[in-house]
């Protein structure tokens, strides 16, 4: 095939993709650039199997069937509160294709014609090893980061003290492996140590962080894999793989700088694996809540909606689980109905990936402009009239700003307990991800609602139509 018009049509899929991804800024155009971005995919993918001849047009055929079939069953059955977890599988996936095609373009080099001296063939192996390290990494953690989500394995930190000296150990061997690789290429047995180490240094990275902290995790894990298929486009004399990549990768970074600020973490812990709660003596939730927590029941917080003429509606990862998002979005409804003004406050690393809140309440058909950042929505609580907290803790903990003890001090918050009344929906007193106890509960304007997300936004919606 004419090798212009292969790099015509590259240039065509690039640009998509990039359409695709501007696209993607704005909820009313999203899936116009998911579209865009998935056409593009399979431009690239059909081109590049016609070009290099590598299997017949039969096989061709048969794979985009089979994977379009995969990929309808999977958004299909997959419900949108395992999308974090499924968002960390595909993660996984670009990852082990990267290394895939590491190990296959090394082997096959191997069996040919063996690797020479020249400096070209010296940078072809450095990108084909950089490509496996980043590739199993991928691979490797985000597994690991879909069975926390999943609740295959605990979502606490798992690890010992002092496993970051082992993160810097498995790091500094990769290195040192990727160098005598690249003296003497021909060694299989340094190929596979180096993938070996790799994997295990996947393991080690995302094993110590806590749930608390799996938005990051999971951006930092979609910019891995960017970069892992940036460097297998180096690998394939393949442009579209590189653009992609790179926007993939540069993305995913910002991407996690951005969830850094937001939970005050250091992107030089994040990638170093050490973002688990810190230390710190351990409080007694009993003797903390004491006599201080006020229970209510949905049909009282029904009397107090009746006269509010502001709500914010905060929604957690507690909403998610309970699949509360059709009836909170019922509520707002029969709130907006009897005049009163009606707000969602989204912090952005409420639930388990970025946008998680949005993502849900989208489904909903919550108005996008009704959804207000933190920063935006922070100054207005003081001039609330009740905030609703459905299934948050962390997001909403005050700890954060008032503490200086303790491991989550400096985090941004949503300051709801500035508000005139504060509804808790949550089925206990039981901490979040970050393994503390919320003062919020317990404060003079806080009333607790306790049990099932979406039954209690129900009843307490059902009272208000009774009201009318």
């Amino acid at each position: 095939m004419n090798i212009s018009f292969v790099n015509l049509v590259y240039l065509l899929s690039a640009v998509l993709f990039i359409l695709g991804i501007k696209g993607l800024t704005k909820p009313k155009t999203a899936v116009r650039g998911n579209t865009l971005s998935a056409l593009a995919m399979l431009i690239a993918v059909a081109i590049t199997l016609f070009d290099h001849h590598i299997v017949s047009f039969e096989l061709i055929v048969l794979g985009m069937v089979l994977g379009a079939a995969v990929g309808a069953l999977m958004a299909v059955k997959v419900q949108m509160t395992a999308m974090p977890q499924m968002v960390a599988l595909l993660n996984g996936f670009g990852g082990g294709a990267s290394f895939g095609l590491a190990a296959s373009q090394y082997l096959l080099t191997l069996e040919r014609t063996g690797f020479g001296g020249a400096p070209a063939e010296i940078i072809g192996v450095f990108f084909i090893t950089a490509t496996v390290l980043i590739g199993a990494l991928t691979l490797s953690g985000s597994l690991v980061a879909f069975a926390k989500l999943q609740e295959l394995i605990s979502g606490k930190p798992i690890g010992f003290v002092g496993m970051k000296f082992l993160n810097g150990a498995l790091f500094v061997a990769a290195l040192a492996l990727i160098a005598l690789l690249c003296v003497n290429p021909d060694n299989q047995t340094l190929f596979w140590a180096l993938a070996a180490v790799a994997i295990a240094l996947g393991l080690t990275l995302v094993l110590p962080i806590g749930g608390a902290d799996m938005p990051v995790v999971i951006s930092l894990l979609n910019s891995y894999s960017g970069i892992a298929a940036a460097a297998a486009g180096f690998i394939m004399g393949n442009t579209v793989l590189i653009v992609t990549g790179s926007l993939v990768g540069a993305s995913g970074i910002i991407l996690t700088r951005i969830m850094c600020v937001a939970m005050n973490r250091s992107l030089t812990n994040v990638l170093f694996g050490v973002m688990g709660a810190g230390s710190g003596p351990a409080i007694d939730e009993d003797e903390f809540y004491a006599g201080k927590v006020k229970s209510a029941q949905p049909e009282e917080i029904a009397m107090i909606l009746e006269t509010a003429s502001r709500v914010v509606i905060v929604p957690g990862f507690g909403m998610a689980m309970s699949q509360a998002q059709h009836a909170v979005r019922e509520l707002a409804d029969v709130l907006e109905g009897r005049g009163c003004e009606v707000e969602y406050a989204i912090h952005p690393v409420a639930g388990r990936m970025p946008g998680h809140m949005n993502v849900l309440l989208a489904e909903a058909e919550v108005p996008y402009d009704k959804l207000v950042e933190m920063d935006r929505i922070n100054p207005t609580f003081d001039q609330t009239d009740v905030v609703i907290v459905i299934g948050a803790n962390d997001v909403v903990n005050p700890m954060a700003r008032e503490d200086k003890g303790s491991p989550i001090y400096g985090m941004p918050i949503l300051n709801v307990d500035k508000a005139k009344t504060v509804v808790v929906i949550k089925r206990s007193l039981g901490s979040g991800f970050a393994g503390l106890p919320n003062p919020l509960f317990a404060k003079d304007n806080t009333l607790m609602v306790f049990g099932d997300g979406k039954k209690a936004v129900i009843d307490i919606t059902a009272s208000l139509d009774l009201a009318d």
